[in-house]
């Protein structure tokens, strides 16, 4: 390993051989809740598929945090940065590697960037340091959202876990609460009515997941929590005072992968079972009251992840045949097009200014812009990871001048690292890309869907003549 030191980073270069692993940190997990489950279900493998449509080149707790465990010292972590001086477009600005578990969640909030992954902690970085972190005496960390001041974390034993920075010392993480809180847990446990039956038969209280957390999201007012589950259900919570569960949707007939808190009181919901659902918001009283408004996907292939862009104006899913479908709002969420870019299964998106970001279990990250009539067209593939593509983050590029559109993504990787890149809205088609571009990148005109056979068989056809796309193979779980 070739590298120097340089006030306490370890700077390498990108091709070396990495440290083997370290122990545990070594502080005893203190008691978190209750009923703790001990034995936390272990991760599926990653469902995939072959895409013949595309081009074959396509391939590829409360405790203070401890500075004497840092990876300053102990050097776990090694922080990859590119010096090769390169101006592109769009190009990999550093790597974090971490030989202490998957990423599965990241989220980023004005200089900071926090990543969770299956070891129980949740580091903090920031430009590209470690600050700091906290640790969370639960399963893997699946979903991390920032509402104001306060950091929200979904976990693998079907609990939210809301922390504050403490006001003395902005390194320090302090839980503030787990939901469903204790008090509630109680109160509702007087009623046996408030009982529903979980797994394996069992009997659960409504307000509580039965199954691991798969997404978070907040409303616009911050007011209201959603959370999603392998359940099948999701779940409204109050955003502050006592945190009180307000509603239990059974939402879908297989795990509900995604979620997003939309416009209008609307919810869009994701799921395993191959549909894509609309909910309606209703506030009555103290509490809320979901309806069923409409499916706007039915497929036989899993919906995977989902995304708003930030105008409110457009709706993608992914799926994990490696497609991307998309609504627009100004025409009723009519389907819009499919974007076509990866050879197995999209398992994250995001969205910033006129750029939605895909990333796939094929390890790339397909960037794409849309145009002002709502056409998608993918100007670069980022790769550099080498395992799949698991969560997304982007932010405005602090160092961008006042006009330029330039954008900073984080891409986390079932590879155990955080890639940081550097992307613009000004790039042109090919410029810079990675990889070789998707021969079919956008639908075009919105195609017409004629269904033949069964309902989960659908044939799209537009002026492209598109061809049909392969059922997914049954192996593995759709749960993502």
């Amino acid at each position: 390993m070739t590298g120097s030191s340089r006030t306490g980073r370890i700077f390498l270069d990108e091709g070396s051989i990495h440290g083997g692993r370290y122990g545990k940190l070594k502080k005893n997990d203190e008691f978190d809740g209750y009923n703790s489950d001990n034995h936390p279900r272990k991760n599926s493998p990653v469902v995939t598929i072959d895409a013949p449509h595309l081009d074959p080149q396509m391939a590829s707790d409360n405790s203070p945090y401890d500075a004497s465990l840092s990876p300053l010292s102990k050097s776990p972590w090694s922080s990859h940065i590119n010096e090769d001086g390169s101006s592109g477009e769009d190009t990999l600005v550093g790597s974090l590697v971490r030989e202490e578990g998957h990423i599965y969640s990241l989220a980023a909030t004005k200089d900071l960037l926090y990543t969770g992954s299956d070891s129980k902690n949740i580091r903090v970085w920031k430009h590209q340091k470690e600050f700091t972190g906290f640790k969370s005496n639960s399963g893997l960390v699946k979903a991390i959202v920032i509402a104001g001041e306060k950091i929200l974390t979904g976990h693998q034993d079907g609990r939210i876990r809301v922390w504050r920075v403490s006001s003395k010392n902005e390194e320090v993480h302090k839980r503030v609460a787990t939901l469903p809180t204790l008090r509630n847990y109680i109160k509702c446990s007087l009623k046996p009515s408030n009982y529903v039956e979980g797994r394996r038969n069992r009997n659960a209280l409504w307000i509580k997941h039965y199954d691991a957390i798969s997404c978070l999201s907040l409303t616009e007012d911050l007011t209201l929590i959603y959370s999603a589950s392998w359940d099948k259900t999701f779940k409204v919570w109050r955003a502050s005072n006592n945190y009180k569960c307000l509603e239990s949707v059974k939402a879908h007939d297989d795990a509900v992968n995604a979620l997003v808190a939309g416009f209008d009181g609307l919810v869009f919901t994701g799921s395993a079972d191959g549909t894509v659902k609309i909910w309606r918001r209703e506030m009555q009283g103290k509490g809320t009251k979901h309806f069923f408004s409409q499916t706007l996907l039915k497929q036989e292939c899993a919906v995977t992840a989902l995304a708003l862009n930030a105008e409110g104006t457009l709706l993608y899913a992914g799926s994990s045949d490696g497609l991307v479908n998309y609504w627009v709002r100004e025409t009723n969420l009519e389907h819009a097009g499919i974007l076509r870019g990866h050879k197995l299964a999209v398992l994250c998106l995001a969205t910033a200014g006129s750029l939605i970001f895909s990333g796939s279990a094929d390890m790339a990250i397909c960037v794409w812009k849309r145009s002002m009539n709502n056409e998608h067209i993918c100007t670069t593939v980022l790769s550099g990871h080498t395992g799949p593509v698991k969560c997304l983050a982007a932010e405005k590029d602090p160092d961008a001048m006042l006009n330029e559109k330039k954008w900073i993504l984080y891409s986390g990787s079932l590879d155990k690292s955080v890639k940081v890149w550097k992307v613009s809205e000004n790039a042109h088609p090919g410029q810079h890309s990675h990889q070789p571009l998707p021969r079919l990148s956008v639908s075009g005109p919105p195609p017409r869907l004629s269904v033949t056979g069964p309902p989960s068989r659908i044939s799209v056809s537009s002026t492209d003549q598109f061809p049909r796309v392969s059922s997914i193979r049954k192996m593995g779980s759709r749960r993502y």
